[in-house]
């Protein structure tokens, strides 16, 4: 294939791939493969150096996704239509916020008192292609890719290790952190519908040395961290000199075998004895150590005190912490789930909602006080929402006559720090929130959005377990999400 006269394959975000294919003839054009790698080493100089200008750059040093597994409903959370019909607008009256023109439903108090720190995206969407129910949906959610096998239920198999690996792991792999922390907590609990447990919650092809440190207890009760703690009777000094023991074996020992060995004492050894010994994840996890005013605000719900755990590993040094709703998927919504097809308002005005609101709210309010919300990316946000029209079959699930179904062809998620917009709204929905009418922002985006905020390009190559080549993500920054 040949180049347009007139019309080079080099963009302003480095050459396309469509040029690099043109020249993968070589020899035909007398292209050397030494100018293909020089072409190639320069467009990705020129990408990363025009990515560098784009609105917010590397503004973000650590990430929080508070992740609403299930599908909250939207219309009656974020996105309010009190001039719907009632079958569409349902029972919750409107609030005003705190910023001028942003409204919120009746149910979310404290944080339309936050919204002066966020951005709502009202117009998150993508079309389901097998992506119907949960499990497919958060996968391609938390790793930007849609899985490979999917079920006429839109369940997956269980975890593999030829899965792409989630956002978090691919960050801290090309973000690492330099002191002795915990780069990647998913707290309560996994990522789960029904027995498919941890689907799109690993590191995938990475390799296990890049799954996040899964602490799935209950914030709220009783925390063990018997593997972050000295076992009884050893001291701190004793655990040093091992350490340093370990060091001169591994320094003895010659350089092959060091490259050989799957049982090499390197790095991740002494990382592992500077965790334990540091005390500083420990101390992280510790919730004692808030005034009892704090961990109140919060709410003493699993949600709320995973909430102010997550802002304690951010002050710790964590660089991506998960906070998962703490229910399955498909849970009962009458005592914890965001899936409501049974029963939707009840469970929503009662349970879920104020613990959303007190969790969020304290949240971002401190991250705020504190001069976190500078360098941390905060999202919250679901696999998808809900229908708008109550009543009705969306996914082949029935619903009552209140229950919402899924609906990923428009929904809303709330994004804040690190550079975006105080106190905005991005995108808007139709007039029954069942469609975007402004600015479409595919899930894919989001993750692509988080990867810029970190100083990555998200078009950067990883190699899967076949070794093929396969960019972060396949989609381009919201940048108009920044300030």
């Amino acid at each position: 294939m040949l180049s347009i006269p007139g019309k080079p394959g080099c963009t302003c975000d480095g050459w396309s791939r469509r040029e690099f294919m043109r020249v993968g003839g070589a020899g035909l054009f007398g292209v050397a493969l030494g100018d293909i790698l020089r072409m190639q080493a320069l467009g990705s100089e020129s990408a990363a150096d025009a990515a560098k200008t784009k609105a917010g750059w590397g503004k973000a040093k650590s990430v929080i996704l508070i992740f609403l597994q299930g599908g909250p409903s939207h219309i009656d959370i974020w996105d309010p239509k009190p001039e719907a019909p009632s079958n569409v607008r349902g029972e919750f009256k409107t609030l005003r916020s705190k910023v001028p023109g942003i409204w919120l439903s009746e149910v979310m108090p404290k944080l339309a008192e936050q919204m002066d720190k966020a951005t709502l995206i009202r117009s998150v969407s993508y079309t389901p292609a097998g992506l119907f129910n949960h499990t497919a949906a958060i996968y391609q959610m938390m790793t930007g890719y849609t899985p490979d096998r999917v079920s006429p239920s839109g369940q997956l198999e269980p975890p593999a290790p030829n899965d792409f690996p989630h956002a978090g792991s691919q960050i801290i792999r090309l973000k690492p952190l330099d002191g002795p922390m915990l780069p990647f907590v998913m707290l309560p609990r996994p990522l789960q519908e029904s027995n498919v447990i941890g689907k799109g919650g690993t590191a995938g092809f990475l390799g296990p040395a890049f799954d996040p440190y899964y602490f799935y207890q209950d914030p709220a009760g009783e925390v063990k961290l018997d593997d972050l703690s000295l076992r009884e009777g050893i001291s701190k000094e004793r655990m040093e000199r091992r350490a340093t023991l370990l060091k001169k074996v591994e320094e003895a020992m010659p350089e092959m075998e060091k490259a050989v060995s799957s049982y090499a004492l390197d790095k991740y050894y002494q990382k592992a004895f500077d965790l334990v010994l540091s005390g500083r994840a420990r101390n992280a996890f510790d919730l004692a150590q808030e005034p009892d005013k704090v961990r109140d605000k919060y709410g003493r719900h699993t949600f709320g005190q995973g909430c102010l755990m997550a802002r304690r590993l951010i002050e710790a040094g964590t660089r991506f912490v998960q906070m998962n709703w703490p229910s399955v998927a498909n849970g009962d919504p009458n005592t914890t789930a965001w899936d409501t097809h049974a029963a939707n308002f009840g469970p929503l005005r009662n349970l879920h909602c104020p613990k959303l609101d007190s969790g969020l709210s304290s949240l971002l309010e401190e991250l705020d006080e504190r001069g976190l919300l500078k360098e941390t990316l905060v999202i919250a946000i679901g696999e998808f929402g809900r229908s708008p029209r109550l009543g009705v079959s969306t996914s082949g699930n029935s619903n009552s006559p209140d229950g919402r179904d899924h609906w990923p062809y428009c929904y809303t998620g709330l994004i804040a720090g690190a550079g975006i917009q105080r106190g905005a709204l991005y995108g808007k929905s139709d007039a029954t929130a069942s469609s975007p009418a402004e600015n479409p922002v595919h899930p894919m985006q989001i993750l692509a959005t988080v990867y810029h905020a970190l100083g990555i390009d998200p078009h950067t190559i990883v190699y899967n377990h076949l070794n093929q080549p396969r960019e972060l993500v396949q989609a381009e920054p919201v940048l108009g999400l920044f300030g």
